[in-house]
Formats: C-alpha cells, structure tokens, sequence
C-alpha cells in the first residue's frame, strides 16, 4: 500500500481549499502586473511619446551612441575575465580540497553583500589622486579613475559572483567520478575539462554568462563613483539615462531606457531556454541511467 493511501487523512489535511488557492494567483499576478509589467509597459509609451522619429533621433544623439558603445566595451572586457575566474574558482572548489576552501566560497559572495557605491570609494580611495597608488599613477601617466578601466575594475568587481554561483551547486553535484575515470584513461587536465567537465556545465555556463552580462551593462552605483560623469567620454547608459531625465529630457531617457529593458528581455528569454535545455539534458540522462530497486 503506497504511503498516500495509508494516511490519507494527512493529504487531505495539506490540500488548500480553492479559494485559497485563486486567492495566492489573483495575488502574484496583481503583483507582476504593477511592479512588473505595468513600469515597463510605461518605458515604452514615454519612449515613443513623440512617435519613432524622436525615438530614433535620441538614440543617434552622439552622446547616447558613445554611451552605447562604451557600456558594450566595458561589458566585453568585465565578462569575460570574470567567466575566466568563474569557472577556475568553481572547479577548484567543486573538485579539489585545498586550505582555505571555505574561506574563498565566503568571499566569492563578498559583493553580494557590499553596496555597490561602497565598492566605487574603494577603488577611489586605492587608484585616485590622492589614493594609495595615485602619485605612482601620475607619476607615470596611468589614469584609471575617471578612465576606462576604472570602470572595468567596478563593473567586474560587482559581477564577481555571477558565473561561479551558478556552477559550483552543478559542479558540486556531479562529484568527480567522471573527471577521475577520464584522467585514469590518459587524458590531461586540458581535456579533461574540455570534453567532460564543459558538456557537463555548459548550460548553466551560459545562464552565469547571459546574468553577468545583464547586470554588466546595467550597473551604476559604482561605476558612478569612477567614471566622473564626463559627457561622451565615461557615460554609460544608466549614467547617460539619469542625465537626461535630469535634464527634464524625459523621452530621449525613457528611449536609452529601452535598450535596457530589451537587454533584460532577452536575458530571460536566453535564461528560459538554458534552463529548458538543462532540464531536458538532466531528463535524458536518467532515463539512459538503469533505473533503482523501488523499496516495498
């Protein structure tokens, strides 16, 4: 007799009656649809208040083009490096044991829990003028501050977590039978990686990739702090976005807005699809798996 049959007094005691149940629905949608939905519906109707014309010629505007082109800059050189430290850092914790594993799992959530203008101080505070290393800086013409790569150290910074995050549970729930047989069959650690570990997290690779993307190009506390704020030259789209509507420039703001809102758009239609295909991978590796003595 299954165990739902044998206290069927306890199921029917967790089963909600249906007002309940159309109570919680009615509920989170309401909420979807006015914090969700309803402001990014508003994006779009303030972008095209004054029809596409305005629309297009706020984007051409020559400062909105170089904050286009920088915000894509900054998150070309920041994903990547931190794709690099993701995947080394989830590897080496999800596979090896070494001293101060705990300690590196702890500060790899470090930005998590530090405001990101808190973050642009420090880099101030390390690269400015009057910073730590700031009379070296001058002394041999190396701007970082109110530069470009000030920027890429805050944006990469705050992105720090994303990938490593969404590998190391995967990894970790692998184990390392497959990378320990691999190596016991003569492969090196290269392609050990390459054809076992990588088919094994591609898809949640992707989903860290596609999130640390989307809050690269969308950050702006701390690259706020480094940037300087000069027009043209270290704007990016939130910088340039809240210059505008400063500038009671409502409609060119709300069109530089939309490209962002489409960023997050796609990033969860991209985020759906990984996990979709995750989903499908995990299924079809259990049912090739032989299936387990079902306990009476």
């Amino acid at each position: 007799m299954s165990g739902q049959a044998r206290h069927p007094a306890k199921h029917a005691a967790r089963a909600e009656p249906t007002w309940v149940r159309w109570a919680l629905l009615t509920l989170a949608l309401a909420f979807v649809f006015l914090f969700l939905l309803l402001p990014l519906a508003a994006v779009f109707v303030e972008a095209f208040r004054k029809g596409l014309d305005g629309y297009l010629s706020a984007l051409a505007d020559p400062e909105a083009m170089s904050a286009i082109g920088l915000t894509l800059l900054v998150a070309v050189v920041a994903v990547p490096c931190n794709l690099v430290f993701g995947v080394s850092a989830a590897w080496a914790i999800a596979k090896f044991e070494f001293p101060g594993k705990s300690a590196l799992t702890t500060l790899i959530d470090l930005p998590f829990s530090v405001s990101p203008v808190v973050a642009g101080l420090v880099y101030v505070l390390m690269f400015g003028a009057h910073g730590w290393f700031g009379p070296w800086l001058m002394a041999h013409d190396i701007k970082i501050i109110f530069a470009l790569p000030g920027m890429v150290l805050a944006t990469t910074f705050v992105t720090f977590p994303f990938v490593a995050r969404e590998l190391l549970p995967l990894m970790q729930s692998q184990g390392t039978d497959e990378e320990q047989a691999s190596i016991v069959l003569g492969a090196t650690g290269w392609q050990t990686f390459w054809y076992v570990t990588l088919p094994n997290i591609r898809w949640a690779l992707i989903y860290g990739v596609i999130l640390c993307n989307a809050r690269a190009m969308g950050e702006f506390g701390a690259v706020s702090v480094v940037s300087g704020h000069i027009r043209g030259q270290t704007n990016t789209m939130p910088l340039h976005i809240e210059i505008l509507y400063n500038e009671y420039q409502s409609v060119a703001a709300f069109a530089v807005a939309t490209l962002l809102t489409l960023l997050a758009l796609v990033t969860l239609v991209i985020k759906s699809l990984a996990e979709w295909k995750f989903e499908r991978q995990q299924s079809a590796a259990q049912s090739l798996s032989p299936e387990r003595p079902v306990s009476p």
